[in-house]
């Protein structure tokens, strides 16, 4: 049995063959419509979440299986003191497949480590949030038709996006893939990343303004700014509209240059971007429901049916 705790449980040949599988789920829907009759996967989520537990939920749908689960923490027992290593005990008496979210970094780990079912980290706090990576990494493969060999910009909360985190780690194994981190000083990207780069001499780049490196982009990542992770109202107020992507910044960059966003967005992009045939965020969304498709296929040991 195996779970999704972090984009590296799965090898760079394992994500070749989970992509894979997710284009031909893309390609060949109805193919995959009743693979999962019978199967039941269970949504826990601590945590507000809409594209991510929608799109397991859609996931499972289109594989012909069942979802159950809570939306929030005050609909689940954990609003009565119950743990999170009694709460998978009890879900796995009932379901086949748990996708937990929970605010705590760690959580879905603990979790794993009591499970009688696979369990995939769908994000625990600002740590890693690998089904997101895995999206990100279809859509960019899907789109360009490579991974690698890229200038990637990673754009507003670098602090505490675990999207981010995750997807740095991730890219990491794919060859010439340059990052440029762009952020206010107190929401650069932790030291434990940078020092992980220099270690492997990866190249980077740390700048404030984003016009001065449009021109040099590939994809341009932004993220929000994510008021539920600071300590107070005044730094998130100051900091929210930092940085807003609109028409003007989109003219400095390449004509093949796409922008990606794990969403929600708040205001850093403006909707005017939005018919820009470089935006690429909402095809991300499509792609995230085919690729948790194939992951709930693989971690259930069913890709091959």
């Amino acid at each position: 049995m195996r779970h999704l705790m972090s984009p590296l449980d799965f090898t760079v040949e394992e994500l070749d063959k989970l992509f894979d599988l997710a284009n031909d789920i893309e390609n060949n829907m109805e193919k995959y419509s009743k693979k999962c009759e019978g199967k039941k996967l269970a949504t826990c989520f601590y945590e507000p979440s809409t594209r991510t537990r929608l799109s397991f939920e859609a996931a499972m749908l289109n594989l012909g299986g069942s979802v159950i689960g809570f939306s929030d923490a005050g609909s689940s027992s954990a609003s009565k003191g119950e743990s999170v290593s009694d709460t998978i005990r009890v879900i796995s008496c009932f379901a086949d497949i748990c996708a937990m979210r929970h605010h705590k970094e760690g959580a879905p780990m603990v979790a794993a480590e009591k499970s009688s079912i696979p369990v995939i980290n769908a994000g625990d706090g600002g740590h890693q949030h690998p089904t997101q990576t895995l999206t990100d990494l279809l859509t960019i493969r899907s789109l360009k038709g490579r991974l690698g060999n890229f200038t990637i910009g990673l754009c507003g909360d670098l602090k505490f996006g675990r999207t981010v985190h995750s997807l740095i780690n991730a890219l990491i194994r794919y060859p010439n893939i340059h990052f440029i981190f762009i952020s206010p000083q107190e929401l650069r990207v932790p030291d434990y990343i940078t020092e992980m780069l220099k270690e492997q001499n990866i190249p980077y780049e740390e700048v404030i303004r984003l016009e001065d490196i449009m021109p040099r982009l590939d994809f341009l990542y932004m993220t929000r700014v994510q008021r539920e992770r600071f300590f107070n109202e005044e730094d998130y107020v100051r900091l929210k509209d930092f940085y807003i992507l609109n028409k003007e910044k989109m003219a400095l960059a390449k004509k093949d240059m796409l922008v990606l966003h794990p969403l929600p967005r708040v205001n850093e992009i403006s909707v005017e971007v939005d018919d820009d045939p470089r935006a690429a965020y909402f095809k991300q969304v499509q792609y995230g429901v085919y690729v948790r498709m194939a992951l709930i296929l693989t971690l259930l040991g069913m890709e091959n049916l």
